[in-house]
């Protein structure tokens, strides 16, 4: 979609929510062969300043750096039983028809689409990066209490959940990663923010 669209003024930016950094993100950067701007963010600044709690998320920018959409549950399209194919016709009729597209939310939309932080997912930010600052200074002890306490404050943040997945012997995608979404399915919520469109 990106190669299709490019020349209208359209650009993505793929960042990777990594601790691990490169040796971490860059084999999927690869597989990929992605043609777009990519990039690895180690400390999930953008999770933090945007609000993301799982990935893949997504965010609009216009070109006048205002957001005009955010926080779904974002795929370009379908991947094996992964994602949906009807993100794909929205974009490119945003691509299209810019801010006149049925698709781009009003700025009290937008606000109401950045998922509201508790009190607790506020402390959890905070406890979550202390836990990224004894991972990079080679404390994964440290960094493990830290990451758990996050987890404990804001159950519901994929993000926090997975990244401390990604240092145990099973991975990111293993069985207590698929316990895990069983369990928010089961309980009747939603795993990825569902679309509206």
């Amino acid at each position: 979609m990106y190669k299709e669209l490019k020349e209208h003024n359209f650009e993505v930016i793929l960042v990777a929510e990594d601790t691990g950094g490169l040796a971490a993100a860059g084999k999927y950067y690869e597989n990929a062969d992605v043609s777009f701007t990519a990039l690895i963010d180690e400390t999930h600044k953008i999770s933090s300043l945007y609000n993301f709690v799982n990935v893949p998320s997504g965010a609009w920018i216009d070109e006048k750096g205002k957001i005009v959409r955010i926080n779904e549950g974002t795929y370009a399209a379908k991947h094996g039983s992964i994602g949906t194919d009807d993100y794909s016709p929205a974009v490119r009729d945003w691509v299209k028809n810019g801010e006149k597209s049925q698709y781009v939310w009003s700025t009290k939309q937008v606000a109401a689409h950045i998922k509201p932080r508790s009190d607790d997912a506020e402390r959890a930010d905070p406890a979550f990066k202390l836990g990224l600052y004894f991972f990079a200074n080679g404390d994964k002890a440290n960094a493990d209490i830290y990451w758990k306490m996050a987890q404990g404050l804001s159950p519901d943040n994929i993000n926090y959940f997975r990244q401390d997945l990604f240092f145990t012997d099973e991975g990111s995608f293993g069985k207590t990663y698929m316990d895990k979404r069983k369990e928010i399915i089961d309980s009747g919520k939603s795993y990825y923010t569902p679309l509206e469109l």
